[in-house]
């Protein structure tokens, strides 16, 4: 069957549009009045300037918001237009519009604010103190979200166990330098306290509800049309909901399109990063290698909002011992409000900082136990029937994890390259050889933090071409294909049959987030009912036909409708004619509720998720011990994803992931300097380039799943998360020394810490 991307044809002609290409009649430009200090009361702002320059409309702040003046994922601590108080310097202040872009910047300059400085807090340790200030409103402290985990008894299992070790990791603030920085024009509808929006919009829906809650209107009058997206990880969930309320408020005031396009700097400032945390293992071994006891204790660094913390580190909390059987468990996790910009939704989620964590310490406890990682690993992993330390029996699904690490094992001859590597190590005194892996395991979808059901529309022509539109968005990931694939193997039919509509929130229901790669499983889900449903209505029709006694004995494949038993076959196009003269609806809702899990909250235990995903990867490197460069040589990467429906977009998710995990592990950190972002472009932020990426080799394993679309699973976000740990066991084995912070920067590897930040950058403890 013939396979193409179905939007590849006006991404590679370049005619695709991207939401800076749009331009409406009478659309004027908006810039942003940003805070000049990280914690201060505003006490005036005078405008009178800015609106005498030529070209000015107006200026707005959050004395214009027609509707309620906050707004937030979780939490409504976020204020879109900060009203009487700021929290960090990316906090906006006011907007003003004008003709041109250049002329809004001017305008800027002439905006007057006032403030009473406040004491700032830029580390958590400072925020966790008694005597700190407390930033949100409504809590006691600075914790905005604690996850404890209680599995057997932790404290009275110490003195039993043969050694016990003890262990600090810190991860750093991360940014998505995704290649296209956000867009929005908004506009006023011809209803009254209508709005429609468009813009780069990873979750259209979680922005229609921000926007009607900021304007003050309902849900059924705000439109938000998704324009392509050039990439975004996450980051342009809340941060674009954020902008959008920000150019709608200043459209009403002035009545007309109005469009606010990012420079980089003012991405880097204004959008929330990877939460950088502080993570703290304590674990008990018996003589045999067993892990006996594990107590965690997690700090996340939320930031001035709290924004998608409480679900981040609720994964962090499920996941944070790994895919081992622990006997006795206690983990707590912390979320903590700090004047450092706001941390959020970044691919992995949560888990890419426990990962490295997690299978750092793997390596070590192995080393310490005079085992080889491998066999340490092998002692202690999940298997079939194993119980997770929230308690899950893990029955319902292959349980993948040792498939995974034989591939990376196998395919990398790992036993004789240790050997070689060592050797070469021994004869060389500047260039180290290393090799190290890790594996993780990963709940699939929202599981239980948060309703998980999602729906979407299949149309058939009477020409037999088909219309497809899911209440999930293609971000760039391929969605759009996928959905298209899984339908088209529910008519049997290509993809060139189909056209998907562009995402736009009045058509189709909320689907839920396009988060936590869900949309092969939640999403396809949906878009095989809907089909199925069709499908059926045309068997039904045709079945005198082709004279079959039921449905179910006629199938679809190749472009034909075909009774097997009786070798009668007709094209999909007159099968599809006759049900549309015979008044057959061709067009059907699809919806996929996930299987029912739960959550106790106060002794974190259930089952968290319904069903796991399984991955390794192996990183070889090598170390230039001089200068501390560290060149990833080659990466071996499996993963299960329950089946491939689109083969080829799964091996670009595993060369995207593996990509930004490299970035992540030596290259990349948002320099934060009391509260400041410094690096706020590409040319001192270093993400990888193609001559920092080594030789990647892609192992897709399929174990179809009961749950999933033809048995299909989740593949995006755990193809991040791994490599980090993979790189630092390699940098131990070809140093002799062991990491425990991210990144592993030239001046982390020749001196053993950084060198070129102060100790009061944000991510500091």
């Amino acid at each position: 069957m013939e396979f193409i991307r179905v939007d590849g044809y006006e991404k590679v002609c370049g005619k695709a549009k991207y939401a800076a290409d749009l331009y409406f009649d009478r659309m004027v430009y908006a810039k942003i009045k940003r805070s000049e200090h990280a914690h201060a009361k505003i006490k005036s702002i005078k405008f009178d300037k800015a609106l005498k320059l030529e070209g000015v409309l107006d200026v707005v702040t959050a004395k214009d918001t027609p509707g309620d003046k906050k707004m937030g994922v979780v939490k409504m601590d976020q204020f879109p237009l900060a009203d009487d108080k700021v929290l960090y310097y990316g906090d906006a202040v006011a907007v003003v519009a004008a003709v041109k872009e250049s002329i809004a910047e001017q305008a800027l300059e002439l905006i007057e604010v006032e403030y009473e400085e406040l004491t700032p807090v830029f580390s958590m340790e400072e925020a966790l103190k008694k005597e700190a200030p407390v930033l949100k409103e409504g809590f006691e402290d600075n914790i905005v979200t604690h996850y404890p985990l209680i599995k057997g008894d932790v404290e009275n299992c110490w003195d039993s166990c043969f050694k016990v070790i003890e262990r600090e990791y810190e991860t750093q603030f991360h940014e998505h330098a995704y290649i296209e920085p956000e867009c929005v024009i908004a506009m006023p509808d011809e209803a009254k306290d209508s709005y429609v929006i468009y813009g780069s919009f990873q979750n259209p829906y979680s922005t229609r509800r921000s926007v009607a809650r900021i304007m003050g209107t309902n849900l059924n009058k705000v439109k938000i049309i998704q324009a392509n997206l050039g990439g975004s990880f996450g980051g342009k969930d809340d941060s674009m909901s954020v902008l959008a309320c920000r150019a709608a408020v200043m459209a009403k005031k002035i009545d007309r399109p109005v469009k606010i396009t990012y420079t980089r700097e003012e991405s880097m400032i204004d959008t929330y990063k990877r939460h950088p945390y502080k993570m703290k293992y304590k674990v008990g071994l018996t003589e045999e290698g067993k892990l006996k006891a594990m107590k965690i204790e997690i700090f996340a660094d939320a930031g001035a909002y709290i924004s998608m913390t409480p679900f981040v580190t609720w994964r962090s909390v499920v996941q944070a011992t790994g895919p081992y059987e622990v006997e006795n468990v206690r983990t707590d996790i912390y979320g903590v409000a700090t004047n450092n910009p706001y941390t959020g939704a970044f691919r992995g989620f949560g888990s890419p900082q426990i990962v490295f964590a997690q299978e750092s310490l793997m390596d070590e406890l192995a080393e310490i136990m005079g085992m080889d990682g491998l066999e340490f690993r092998r002692i202690n992993s999940f298997k079939q029937g194993s119980i997770t330390a929230s308690g899950q029996h893990l029955v319902d699904h292959k349980v993948s994890l040792e498939q995974v690490v034989n591939t990376v094992i196998e395919s990398s001859d790992y036993l004789s390259r240790k050997e070689e590597f060592k050797k070469y190590n021994s004869n060389s005194e500047r260039f180290k050889k290393g090799i190290g892996f890790a594996c993780s395991y990963r709940g699939c979808s929202l599981g239980a933090e948060g309703t998980d059901a999602t729906g979407a529309m299949v149309s058939v022509q009477q020409d037999g071409s088909i219309y497809v539109l899911a209440g999930l968005a293609e971000n760039g990931q391929g969605l759009k294909t996928t959905f298209c694939k899984i339908a088209g193997d529910v008519f049997g039919v290509n993809l060139d049959k189909f056209n998907y509509i562009s995402q736009d929130t009045s058509v189709m229901a909320d689907g839920g987030p396009t988060v936590a790669s869900r949309s092969t499983l939640m999403g396809g889900s949906a878009v095989k009912n809907a089909a199925e449903i069709i499908r059926d209505r045309i068997s039904e029709t045709v079945k005198e036909k082709l004279k079959a006694d039921k449905i179910e004995n006629i199938v679809y494949e190749n472009g034909k409708v075909i009774n097997r038993e009786k070798n009668i076959e007709i094209t999909f196009e007159e099968a599809v004619s006759a049900a549309y003269f015979a008044g057959i609806n061709m067009s059907s809702y699809g919806w996929f509720k996930a299987p029912d899990v739960h959550w106790d909250e106060e002794k974190g235990q259930g089952p968290a998720y319904f069903t796991y995903v399984y991955g390794s990867q192996l990183a070889e490197i090598t170390v230039d011990t001089f200068t501390g460069k560290i060149s990833v040589d080659c990466v071996h990467a499996a993963h299960d994803l329950g089946n491939a429906i689109n083969y080829q977009g799964s091996l670009g998710q595993i060369y995207g992931g593996v990509v930004q995990g490299i970035g992540y592990s030596i290259f990349e950190e948002v320099d934060v300097q009391d509260g400041k972002i410094k690096n706020t472009n590409l040319d001192e932020y270093f993400i990888p380039t193609v001559k920092d990426i080594g030789e990647i080799k892609p192992y897709i394993i399929e174990n179809n799943d009961k749950y999933g679309p033809w048995g299909a699973k989740s593949l995006g976000e755990p193809t991040l998360e791994l490599l980090s740990a993979a790189i630092n066991n390699a940098v131990s084995f070809a140093t002799g020394k062991r990491y425990y912070k991210l990144p592993l920067d030239l001046e982390t590897i020749v001196v053993g810490k950084q060198l070129k930040r102060t100790s009061k950058r944000g991510s500091e403890a």
